[in-house]
């Protein structure tokens, strides 16, 4: 170990943009086992590890760092595994340039990070290579039964972890396929759907029950499933598209970044989808902008390269440094060919019944403001057209109406429409009924949603345990009465 002042960081190889943007398969080669343990080498073992305390997980990251460097993989999975349901996956997708990585005290220190994210994904992809990574054993099978609404990141966690107590758990979702925007919403290129399909395969494995195409509230009453189980945790995520308003005539090529990406991940899976073979969400030869700054922005500017727009161009009202998406992605998207338009706000959009340009205007970093974030002015006599075919609006998600859909309308949510909920406890204003993710949190990272959905499996677990003793007192304290009789 201590190895950072010889030798530098590295990640593993990334394929050229010029191939990459062909396909959309992953674009970063694995790590060599060599390279790996060199990498892993680097960590500078320090007393207070930032990467972990910046990890929401929490994850041992500088021992499965020392164990990788001396070749003990198996064990470093056991260990990155315990803390996270799917290491692959955050390996993968995590912004670690905003997490772990971005403290990394030797980072901190000029040295340059350790590749965190690639090792951890190099660990499990190794596990489940040799093996390693088994279906659920359950010691003590119980009778409790537990509903899930939801099977995105957090849902899934949590059933995992309930299930590994022996709970009986069904996850319900409207989709047809689980994963949530595991599956739907994050293209291949950053996450190929065989990961997310090898870790469902395993928890069905393991006895899990999932019912898909099952919209609660529509197909089947709230009520309904609650009377099926001792407990329920919604975790249905945020899928309602934040709109600019600027659409007033109902244009067609005006879409959402979550209708664009999902069905360019159904067409991958080989589904048929209509208004991708009539071309409306299909963004070859066309000058495509995308509206929008955060990680979903960067997922349709570089699923649109794959596609084969004619011109793709990012825009963005700040300047690149105050983007909320990840620079590697950023970078990614640069190497790749899309033009990013810093300090550029829409305010109108020209046409009818089609879109044929967007006016933009020019803005400039005002004053701070009481967050500290400096405020953006226009600026006037800037304005200018851009030939648009196709508007992806990418400016975040908000919760749909939970009340509404479930007929539950004494369900209580937050001003912003999330579910409000007891936070030492995760349960919501319903006796027994939990809620996690960014149903309770709003539109955030996977590693939250993991996060969120281990910390409600523990609520649960105590929830029914003091459930059952509570059914025990009564029980004896009604024997002890009739004794007395």
């Amino acid at each position: 170990m201590l190895k950072f002042t010889s030798i530098d960081p590295e990640n593993p190889e990334k394929i050229s943009s010029n191939v990459r943007s062909k396909h959309f398969r992953e674009i970063y080669a694995k790590f060599a086992r060599e390279k790996a343990e060199e990498q892993s080498s680097r960590c500078s073992q320090c007393g207070i590890p930032f990467c972990q305390i910046h990890c929401p997980l929490q994850n041992n990251i500088p021992d499965w760092l020392k164990l990788t460097a001396e070749d003990r993989l198996e064990e470093a999975y056991e260990l990155s595994s315990a803390t996270n349901n799917m290491p692959e996956v955050c390996g993968r997708i995590c912004p670690q340039d905003r997490l772990c990585e971005g403290n990394c005290v030797i980072e901190q220190s000029g040295h340059g990070s350790v590749t965190i994210g690639s090792i951890e994904k190099y660990i499990t992809d190794v596990a489940w290579e040799k093996g390693w990574v088994k279906k659920i054993t359950v010691i003590d099978e119980k009778k409790t039964s537990i509903g899930i609404i939801g099977s995105g990141p957090a849902g899934l966690a949590a059933a995992e972890q309930l299930r590994k107590k022996g709970y009986q758990i069904t996850i319900y979702d409207r989709y047809d396929r689980p994963g949530g925007l595991l599956i739907y919403g994050i293209p291949n290129f950053k996450l190929e759907k065989d990961i997310i399909k090898k870790r469902i395969s395993r928890l069905k494995q393991s006895g899990i029950n999932f019912l898909m195409d099952c919209d609660i509230g529509s197909s089947i009453s709230f009520d309904a499933v609650a009377k099926k189980h001792d407990a329920m945790l919604i975790a249905t995520g945020v899928y309602k598209s934040r709109k600019i308003n600027l659409n007033n005539s109902n244009a067609s090529n005006v879409v959402s970044a979550l209708e664009f990406l999902i069905a360019s991940n159904k067409k991958g899976l080989q589904d048929t989808v209509k208004d991708f073979e009539n071309g409306r969400l299909d963004s070859k030869d066309k000058n495509v902008l995308v509206v929008g700054g955060g990680d979903t922005a960067m997922d349709c500017v570089r699923t649109a390269v794959r596609q084969g727009a004619k011109s793709i161009k990012c825009l963005y009202r700040r300047d690149q440094n105050n983007m909320p998406g990840s620079q590697r992605e950023v970078q990614n998207a640069i190497e790749e060919g899309v033009d990013f338009k810093w300090l550029t706000l829409p305010v109108q959009y020209l046409g009818n019944k089609i879109i044929e340009q967007v006016k933009i205007v020019k803005m400039q970093l005002g004053s701070p403001d009481e967050s500290g974030r400096r405020s953006i002015e226009p600026i006037y006599g800037s304005e200018e057209n851009l030939d648009a075919d196709l508007v992806i609006e990418a400016l975040g998600f908000m919760p749909e109406n939970l009340p509404k859909m479930f007929n539950k309308d004494e369900l209580r949510v937050t001003q912003w429409g999330t579910l409000k909920i007891n936070f030492k406890t995760m349960m919501t204003n319903l006796h027994g009924i939990f809620a996690a993710g960014d149903i309770v949190r709003g539109a955030s990272l996977v590693v939250w949603g993991i996060k969120d959905g281990r910390e409600a499996a523990e609520s649960i677990h105590n929830f029914l345990l003091n459930k059952e003793k509570l059914s025990n007192s009564i029980k004896h304290e009604s024997e002890d009465n009739l004794t007395n009789v």
